[in-house]
């Protein structure tokens, strides 16, 4: 491991800490063991909070590794220390070193420990001291040592994975990660602004108000049978108002939960139903996190997925449940929230990428489906959104659709149209963005040939003989959008924009009412910024919506539900 000469100092840490859901994390104790010297440190509870910075330098010349590192962050930020300059967290160059292969025990330190095969402490015992230190109150001399003991074993496991790390680690983009881990920890930190007495008085009703609220929201669907969504009736719903609905291989509807999403953005009508059979089947009010400060905080869950996107609970975040529930969104008194996220961000990426001119030209124009039916001569050249609607959302279907490798009969189901249909609109594509098709069979053979994928900060998938072809050729763009929303998350939380959260790819911000704008404009330039660094250059453009207290968040898709929620529990929308 030569880069470890470029520093003075590696330092291995973790705490243990508390975190009732919704809280910010109350440090327990600290371990460090610094690497080069064999230096050692071991700090309890009430000598942590006396300290005013940390046992161990964390300038530039000093490497801070840990094993999810935003969990030790956070535990800076609550001591308020200032935040290690270089942070190395093993944890996503983990997942970055297996994506795409089987782990056997896990993307944990355990798991980790297992996969290099190296000792590990035995998994029932680590969740017996978890315990002990998640009880919190007064503990023993004896139960002390036992926490402090078991915080250093797990310190002991970073410096054995270490070394067999090291060697694979490509530590310039390894720092970059690292960085993210300290964004998000500031993200956690901050939290999201919640109508704590809405949300009370919801909870409240809830059981109560489940079997109202169908009939309310069905009397315009006619769709439900006491509680039991019926497909028939749904299917004749459809029909009488001419929507178009995919279909299985088999011929019935599809009636999963992403299809209603994706239906629900094309036909703003359908959304009620699809967020009052979410709601019904899925949502659990008593596990939204939410703190006893009023903010909704969990773990984001940085670098969950393949191709590295956060994967937050989606009952314990407020972005996760039903769009109706993020009406609780609703910032304090002289305050205001904004959430910003990228413009087609997917499309832009693929245009820019691929070095596809038209596809480039397409997303400039500002409107990507319009311009591509021109493009392909679906419409007249003076065609607008209003009067040709329909082919639009068409277009729409097919240009969002071969990202992710959608077939021509995969179209035609989608918009309930022949197959021929389906052919002539994969084929219009094609013919219109011809160098985008080179570029994307090209990620497909490369995938196959090498048997790995990477992003431009070398985020990476693996390919082995079963992987799915469609996912890799959405992969440059899922991924390489991660990579851009991470880096906007850096430079604003460094910049000191409050970030609530990331949303896939967008932000929560936060500022005061008199401050939102120019942090709205600080923001947007971040994520202008990160684009263009990943994108060689080339911008997105990013919408803006923002609101000041007393108003609330609202999602359009959700608006119907939430006022029948409201009505039904006696409060104003």
């Amino acid at each position: 491991m030569d880069w470890l000469g470029h520093f003075d100092a590696v330092w291995c840490v973790d705490f243990e800490f508390t975190a009732p859901p919704g809280e910010r994390p109350s440090p327990v104790c600290l371990v460090g063991h610094e690497v080069l010297t064999g230096r050692r440190v071991r700090v309890w509870q009430d000598e942590l909070r006396a300290l005013r910075e940390p046992p161990f330098p964390v300038g530039p010349r000093t490497l801070v590794v840990a094993y999810y590192a935003s969990a030790e962050l956070g535990c800076f930020l609550a001591l308020g220390w200032p935040m290690p300059a270089r942070v190395l967290d093993l944890f996503p160059e983990f997942k970055c070193r297996t994506s795409g292969l089987a782990t056997p025990g896990g993307a944990g330190l355990l798991g980790a420990l297992m996969y290099f095969g190296l000792e590990a402490l035995d998994a029932a015992e680590k969740d017996g001291m978890r315990q002990l230190v998640m009880r919190g109150g007064q503990w023993t001399p004896d139960e002390r040592r036992a926490v402090l003991d078991y915080c250093e074993s797990d310190v002991a496991a970073l410096t054995r994975l270490l070394p067999a790390m090291g060697p694979g680690l490509d530590l310039p983009r390894a720092l970059i990660r690292g960085r993210y881990m300290a964004a998000a920890a500031r993200m956690e930190w901050a939290g999201v602004p919640i109508d704590t007495d809405a949300l009370a008085a919801f909870k409240h009703h809830w059981l109560s108000i489940k079997e109202e609220l169908i009939a309310r929201i069905d009397r315009e669907f006619g769709v439900y049978d006491g509680t039991t969504f019926k497909a028939d009736r749904w299917a004749a719903y459809l029909a009488a108002h001419n929507i178009p609905w995919p279909t299985l291989p088999s011929g019935k509807l599809a009636l999963d939960d992403d299809t209603f999403r994706e239906m629900s953005r094309n036909h703003p009508r359908v959304a009620p139903i699809r967020e009052l059979r979410t709601s019904i089947s899925q949502l659990r009010l008593n596990e939204l996190a939410v703190g006893s400060d009023g903010r909704n905080r969990c773990l984001l869950s940085a670098f969950g997925s393949k191709t590295g996107r956060n994967q937050p609970s989606n009952s314990k975040f407020v972005f996760g449940p039903s769009a109706w529930l993020r009406s609780l969104i609703r910032p304090g008194p002289g305050k205001a929230v904004a959430y910003i996220d990228y413009s087609q961000q997917e499309l832009a990426i693929a245009a820019a990428l691929s070095g596809d001119r038209r596809m480039q030209a397409a997303y400039e124009s500002g409107d990507f489906y319009l311009t591509f039916a021109k493009m392909a001569g679906g419409v007249p050249a003076g065609a607008t959104k209003e009067s040709h609607a329909a082919e639009r959302e068409q277009f729409k279907t097919v240009a969002l659709g071969v990202l992710y490798g959608l077939s021509a009969d995969g179209l035609a189901r989608k918009l309930n149209a022949p197959p021929c249909r389906g052919r002539d609109l994969l084929r219009m594509h094609k013919e219109t963005f011809r160098q985008f098709w080179r570029w994307s069979d090209a990620v497909q053979d490369q995938a196959v040939l090498v048997g790995k994928l990477e992003t431009v900060f070398g985020w990476a998938v693996r390919a082995g003989a079963d992987a799915n072809a469609r996912s890799l050729r959405n992969f440059p763009m899922q991924a390489n959008g991660s990579e851009m929303l991470r880096l906007a998350c850096c430079d604003a939380t460094e910049a000191g924009v409050t970030v609530c959260c990331p949303v896939h790819d967008a932000v929560l911000i936060e500022a005061a009412e008199a401050e939102i704008d120019a942090a709205v404009e600080a923001t947007q330039g971040h994520m202008r910024r990160a684009s263009e660094i990943v994108l060689a250059g080339f911008p997105l453009r990013t919408d803006v919506k923002v609101v000041r207290h007393p108003d609330r968040y609202s999602d359009k898709r959700g608006a119907a539900m939430w006022r029948a929620v409201c009505e039904l529990c006696g409060r104003a929308p």
